[in-house]
């Protein structure tokens, strides 16, 4: 008999073998109690109205849903929308899952939260509920993102949280992450722990996709109305996940609908150089099944399975684990998954600067990127990213992600190797019988099996009539220091 357990999608918490509750005793009551608390407040008619109340007059929402017509023109691919939750209260999209969470915590009767952040967005939307709501905050953040996300430490400050700097490991999103669990072990009779993406023990990322929701159902009825049809393609940027799942939920069984989530490709795909969990195909390394913070899921491990350091220069993404349901979608193929580098972000963040006047925030200019990258060829991308006529402000993209070819000018990339990463590791933290390490996008070689070579022609990744949704899911006024120093804007 096999030892090998097949676990029912229908398990709560679970997706496929991923998620599940992973966390010492002293976790559990509070787990569970959240867990109750959470299934109550979904069928409380009290509870719904004053969460969709805060959404609307609090929050801003619906958020618009933008034809962003000089990018379409300039770059001459899909007609592409600009799903503009940027223009939310505090910037970003974290303001949603922080209301359903502060609403939870009053419910439950916890005077306190405590929250982690990492480019500071979700740090200052948990302590925007909590000052608005009447409760005491914590946020825990990495000195490394403190350095470089100075102005969101002030606003949090300003709303009255208390702001622990964390000196330990990388000092970034996984050890405020630590610290904050550490927090609400001591505290749990009086503390409620707002975890701002759907990481974690269940019921966190069932919980968290949930708050997150009305943005694809919001893109849905937008993208209805305006053109009368469903998009082809969605795309977001993918940390632990949340923003690009608010988006994909609504479509999941849209079959026609491809949904694309860009990771972080740092400075290259040598372990410790990227954040990327579910882009082996390009050859990234690192990843494999395993255990971190209370989920199963793919975590960038060295070889004797001890998490990996890992670096974008996007703090929000600079995080070695990925949302269980998103590894879950890779598996399943019903959503693909890459990186970009660092500099393919700045270079798009300039172009939507450029052609749409909107700064995006770095999360987000990663998925800008990854559609670039898609429409055009490496060829003519420096170009492409900046419009005629604009004096460049950066040095010409030069440096491609590894795994790809030019398949002829505006057709895209390819996929040519698949090189994926060495299973069965020594000491690793993945199980018998998980699936195959190598996710992502399927691989992408010619009929006979030969990889494309550049020239040769391919179909290409957009379809003439295409129309593409990106959730532009925080603004750029956090990262203007990094903007300014990385394109010597000061000149």
């Amino acid at each position: 008999m096999s030892s090998q357990l097949t676990i029912p999608d229908s398990v709560p918490g679970r997706f496929g073998p991923y998620g599940g509750r992973y966390v010492p005793e002293t976790l559990m009551v509070p787990l569970l109690e959240l867990e109750r608390a959470y299934e109550s407040a979904k069928s409380d008619p009290v509870f719904q109205a004053r969460f969709a109340d805060l959404l609307k007059n609090f929050a801003g929402r619906p958020t618009p849903l933008q034809f962003a017509e000089r990018l379409t023109k300039h770059l001459g691919g899909p007609r592409i929308y600009l799903k503009r939750e940027d223009l939310l209260h505090t910037g970003a999209h974290k303001i949603n899952n922080a209301i359903g969470q502060g609403l939870l915590a009053v419910m439950m009767k916890k005077p306190r939260v405590v929250a982690e952040t990492g480019a500071g967005q979700h740090g200052v939307a948990t302590a925007t509920v909590a000052a608005h709501l009447g409760l005491q905050c914590t946020v825990y953040m990495g000195t490394e993102d403190m350095d470089r996300q100075a102005l969101n430490v002030a606003r949090m400050r300003m709303l009255g949280a208390e702001v622990v700097g964390v000196d330990s490991g990388s000092r970034t999103l996984k050890d405020a992450i630590n610290e904050a669990m550490r927090d609400w072990v001591t505290n749990v009779r009086t503390t409620h722990y707002l975890l701002g993406s759907v990481l974690g023990a269940h019921p966190y990322p069932t919980m968290v996709r949930d708050f997150h929701s009305c943005i694809g159902r919001e893109a849905r009825a937008q993208i209805l109305a305006a053109e009368k049809r469903l998009p082809t393609h969605l795309f977001a940027c993918v940390g632990g996940g949340s923003n690009a799942i608010g988006l994909f939920h609504e479509f999941l069984k849209d079959e026609s609908v491809k949904l694309v989530g860009i990771e972080a490709g740092g400075r290259g795909p040598g372990l410790g150089e990227h954040a990327a969990r579910l882009a082996a195909h390009q050859g990234f390394t690192g990843a494999r099944p395993g255990v971190l913070q209370g989920t199963y899921t793919y975590v960038l491990q060295t070889e004797d399975g001890q998490i990996s350091t890992t670096h974008s220069i996007s703090a929000g993404l600079d995080y070695p684990a990925i949302g269980p349901e998103h590894a879950w979608l890779a598996d399943q193929r019903r959503a693909e998954y890459s990186a970009v580098s660092d500099e393919a972000a700045l270079e798009a963040a300039s172009l939507l600067a450029r052609t749409e006047g909107i700064i995006p925030a770095l999360e987000s200019a990663h998925a800008l990127a990854g559609l670039i990258e898609r429409i055009t060829s490496p060829k003519d991308f420096a170009d492409s990213v900046i419009p005629t006529g604009v004096a460049r402000v950066s040095p010409p993209f030069a440096r491609r992600m590894p795994g790809y070819a030019v398949e002829g000018s505006r057709q895209g990339r390819r996929q040519v190797e698949n090189t994926g990463t060495e299973t069965g590791a020594p000491g690793s933290l993945s199980e018998p019988g998980s699936p195959d390490f190598s996710v992502g996008a399927p691989p992408l070689v010619s009929k006979g099996g030969s990889s494309l070579r550049s020239g040769e022609s391919s179909d290409p990744f957009f379809s003439p009539n295409d129309l593409v949704i990106l959730n532009l899911s925080g603004r750029g006024d956090k990262d203007m220091s990094t903007y300014s120093r990385a394109l010597d804007l000061s000149k």
